[in-house]
């Protein structure tokens, strides 16, 4: 267990994290024929929609209840309804998630009583599901507000004392946190969909975000997700898995009203993980692990041989939020790697978990300090680290929110047995073309090759 610091600067200098109100949001995405509504100032859900568009390179269904200074002192709670209702009226969202923001958190918004006077005056909107979530940017990250998001869409979509009767033993829920891309999300619906089994992703960001075209051009709720006729049938399923720390209170709460039984992995990279998410599809299937997982297993076997003598030994340094940090670390300390420096958005608990001597709480500034220091060959960051990997002269791999310089970002997959190999050649080639820009050493007495030393010499 290592010992987690703190930044002691009174303010950021390159920020590392995504605020909680994008997180949020991402997770309301992540629901079929969904609107996320920021209860804030304009301007901070323009920028949430331009970090969006920057790494998915997709329009994004995002409304804001459009706060001023008159507002935030008198009360927003008229915006707040003419916003539910103009989403009702123009968009027909079948869910919308209503995420206040540090703005109206200040202000002291009652959201319940908002969204009771909502209902009493528009009452031809009942069938539409509104999702209340609490991601004050002033607090956490991307990654935290997203859980806050899942654990409220559950509170609000999955009824108490849901009956479990008949179960449907071919069906398991699936409980995603942020580090997942919707890459990663396809890869796991394959996965369990080889031994036979349905999954009910909560939230499919796999299913709304991953760069599809639609029949109709253009829409402007998202263009998939986990629609509201699957939600219903959640509580009949046979298993829980849920993948990654940080939605654990979600994860307790659909525990406690559903009763179904759940796993909960902290991550699904490298060998180790896989064979136990594997072997858990099996035993809740009944069916053995099929000949197609075998042999991807085999090939990830033979990419750890090929990969070992780069990736052994080298000095890593990971910022991210906490889940995506624990699994990298976890994933790169397997292949006998070094990480040198961790620094984490937010804290977490399992952080201490994470092998290194260096985890910090802070920022980028953090980061390139504790990397120049520890003298890392290989950082792995969002796209905000590319100044500092050519500072330091190390390799970057790009990872985390936001993704904006590299195509094909968020369908890239890092978990399973095939994501795993991929992520080790990736990493490996990385290494390979540092070690090729140090230049060798030479004594000061060395003379040159005799051909070098006729072509010193020049002309007679």
């Amino acid at each position: 267990m290592n010992e987690i610091l703190f930044t002691a600067k009174p303010l950021s200098i390159n920020p590392l994290k995504a605020g909680q109100t994008i997180g949020a949001a991402l997770a309301i995405l992540g629901l079929a024929k969904s609107m996320p509504l920021e209860h804030g100032a304009r301007g901070c859900t323009s920028f949430d929609k331009l970090f969006f568009i920057r790494h998915f390179r997709e329009p994004i269904a995002l409304q804001t209840t459009a706060m001023d200074q008159f507002t935030a002192i008198l009360g927003a709670d008229g915006n707040v309804v003419e916003a539910l209702a103009t989403i009702c009226r123009k968009n027909q969202a079948e869910v919308i998630g209503l995420i206040t923001t540090g703005l109206s958190e200040m202000q002291g918004a009652d959201i319940p009583r908002t969204i009771a006077a909502f209902r009493a005056e528009c009452p031809q909107y009942a069938r539409t599901a509104i999702v209340p979530v609490s991601a004050s940017d002033t607090l956490g990250c991307l990654e935290t507000g997203f859980a806050e998001a899942v654990k409220a869409i559950v509170a609000t979509l999955v009824p108490a004392g849901e009956t479990r009767t008949p179960v449907l033993p071919h069906q398991v829920n699936v409980l995603t946190s942020a580090m997942l891309t919707p890459g990663d999300i396809d890869a796991i619906k394959i996965w369990i969909e080889a031994f036979g089994l349905t999954p009910i992703v909560l939230p499919d960001i796999g299913d709304s975000l991953d760069g599809h075209m639609i029949d109709q051009g253009f829409a402007t709720v998202s263009y998939g997700g986990t629609a509201a006729a699957d939600i219903a049938k959640i509580s009949g399923s046979a298993a829980t898995l849920v993948i990654g720390s940080s939605i654990g209170a979600a994860a307790d709460l659909l525990k406690e009203r559903t009763g179904i039984a759940d796993y909960r992995f902290p991550s699904l990279m490298g060998l180790n993980a896989c064979d136990g998410f594997t072997a858990v599809l099996s035993r809740i299937s009944g069916r053995p692990v099929p000949a197609r997982l075998e042999r991807e297993r085999a090939r990830l076997l033979d990419a750890m041989v090929d990969c070992q003598f780069q990736i052994g030994g080298a000095r890593i340094a990971i910022a991210a939020d906490a889940d995506l940090l624990t699994a990298l670390s976890a994933f790169f300390e397997s292949m006998g790697a070094s990480v040198v420096a961790a620094v984490a958005s937010a804290r977490a608990d399992y952080l201490s978990d994470v092998p290194t001597g260096s985890m910090v709480i802070g920022d980028l500034g953090d980061f390139e300090n504790l990397a120049h220091r520890n003298e890392a060959e290989l950082i792995v960051t969002n796209s905000h680290g590319v100044e500092i990997a050519r500072r330091l002269g190390a390799g970057l791999l790009r990872a985390g929110f936001p993704v904006y310089d590299s195509y094909g970002a968020p369908m890239k997959s890092w978990v399973g047995y095939a994501g795993s190999r991929q992520t080790l050649f990736d990493v490996a080639n990385l290494l390979t073309e540092h070690y090729r820009e140090i230049r060798p050493y030479r004594s000061k007495y060395w003379r040159g090759t005799p051909r070098e030393r006729e072509t010193q010499a020049g002309p007679c």
